[in-house]
């Protein structure tokens, strides 16, 4: 008997704190980034000098929006490509520009 109360007790204190972070999350602006979507890359690059830089989620008007992949070009001067990307930093879901180093 006591442990059920405990149970319960438990699972209604986890109830209450998942709707506060929901809650604080939906106030703030904040909705996890959904799952990228699969995207075929055409083939072949249209010239020699190009990548693929696939397509990922932009926030845009209080909603995620999908930008699709596209072919863009080697930037002279830089050998690596780093893709753009969502992170979480501190519980804030930021958009790290893609970029060349």
């Amino acid at each position: 008997m006591l442990r059920r109360k405990f149970l319960t007790a438990g699972l209604a204190a986890t109830a209450v704190a998942m709707s506060v972070v929901n809650s604080s999350v939906r106030a703030q602006g904040y909705q996890p980034v959904p799952e990228l979507r699969h995207e075929v890359i055409p083939p072949p690059p249209p010239g020699r000098a190009m990548i693929w830089r696939p397509g990922h989620w932009r926030w845009n008007g209080g909603q995620y929006v999908w930008v699709p992949g596209a072919h863009i070009p080697v930037a002279p001067g830089y050998s690596r490509w780093v893709h753009g990307h969502w992170a979480d930093r501190g519980g804030r879901w930021v958009w790290v520009e893609p970029h060349w180093q």
